[in-house]
């Protein structure tokens, strides 16, 4: 099929929602909003208003799609503050276990990380290397051929002549989450993804799944893309034997959700800052959008009754 639609101005696109019986109340100021954030942004969160396609549920006004909209930009910034804590922690810790036990230089060594190998493209059906110790080694490479280098990476290469890259804790520094995600698959050995883990009180191929869940989060976060009620598709391993405050087995098997990518963080900040307040962050922001429906973002409610579980008392939580 052809697509053969024409772009609207903001007042047609306002005359769209009010012909579906949707409520705008203050004309100019709903004009206003269409122009700064877009009508095809939006209707993401009109959604939750219809019952039936088109339609918009009895009473809705253009105010419940705007709090639902500031409540999921409120939102994806608690989480991303979250998740800065829990990557500068885990660069410092791969960091620290690696150089003590390889060195000052360990990415440049190709021994301790796992051997090239051919993966299949399920869209395409070919098939590609991947090559972790290269792709470190051009990430540095990129790094220090800058036009304008980090000042400490410039200090390096200014200083000294050899080795040719900077120590680990100035390469790693210029590494984003997903590559430190990589660079933790690609490790060689196991007893070295161990011990990084333990740090978090997590088996190391839960914390292999987390790091990759939680980069595909980071990036939902650092796009402005939807959050509240977002179906994670990285989805990460269920936590079974936590060392730390966990949740209760009630919470079994809604990992694809956001909530549970909140809980995945707030296990971490037990280790990473304890004091982080990420559980008065949310409470305040529910308090401050009563009318947004929290369920969406993956709180288990009860079967009968569809009252959502008291999330709050969970050990996790207290």
């Amino acid at each position: 099929m052809e697509f053969t639609k024409l772009p609207k101005t903001y007042e047609e696109q306002a005359e769209i929602w009010k012909s579906r019986g949707l409520i705008v109340k203050n004309e100019e100021r709903t004009l206003h909003y269409l122009k700064n954030i877009s009508y095809y942004r939006l209707s993401a969160y009109a959604l939750p208003f219809q019952q039936t396609k088109d339609k918009f549920n009895d009473g809705t006004s253009f105010d419940d799609i705007l709090n639902l909209y500031l409540f999921d930009r409120e939102l994806r910034l608690i989480v991303f503050n979250a998740i800065e804590r829990i990557e500068v922690a885990v660069r410092s810790i791969m960091i620290y276990q690696l150089s003590h036990k390889y060195g000052s230089h360990w990415q440049d060594n190709e021994r301790i990380f796992s051997a090239p190998y051919n993966r299949r493209d399920t869209r395409t059906g070919e098939y590609y290397t991947i090559n972790v110790f290269e792709e470190i080694q051009s990430i540095i490479r990129h790094t220090s051929r800058e036009k304008h280098p980090e000042t400490f990476i410039k200090h390096y290469n200014g200083t000294y002549t050899k080795p040719k890259n900077p120590p680990s804790w100035m390469c790693m520094e210029v590494f984003t989450l997903g590559q430190l995600s990589k660079l933790y698959n690609g490790l060689r050995h196991n007893d070295d993804k161990v011990n990084i883990a333990n740090h978090f009180g997590l088996h190391f191929n839960v914390f292999k799944s987390w790091l990759h869940t939680l980069t595909y989060v980071r990036n939902i976060c650092g796009h402005h893309g939807r959050l509240w009620n977002r179906e994670i598709a990285i989805e990460p391993l269920w936590l079974k034997k936590p060392k730390l405050n966990w949740l209760d087995s009630k919470f079994d098997g809604s990992t694809n959700r956001t909530f549970y990518s909140i809980c995945m963080m707030k296990y971490l900040l037990q280790t990473v800052n304890a004091n982080h307040h990420i559980k008065q962050h949310l409470n305040e922001l529910i308090a401050k959008y009563p009318s947004v429906p929290i369920q969406f973002m993956g709180i288990p409610s009860e079967e009968a009754s569809k009252k959502i579980v008291d999330w709050q008392n969970e050990a996790l939580w207290k």
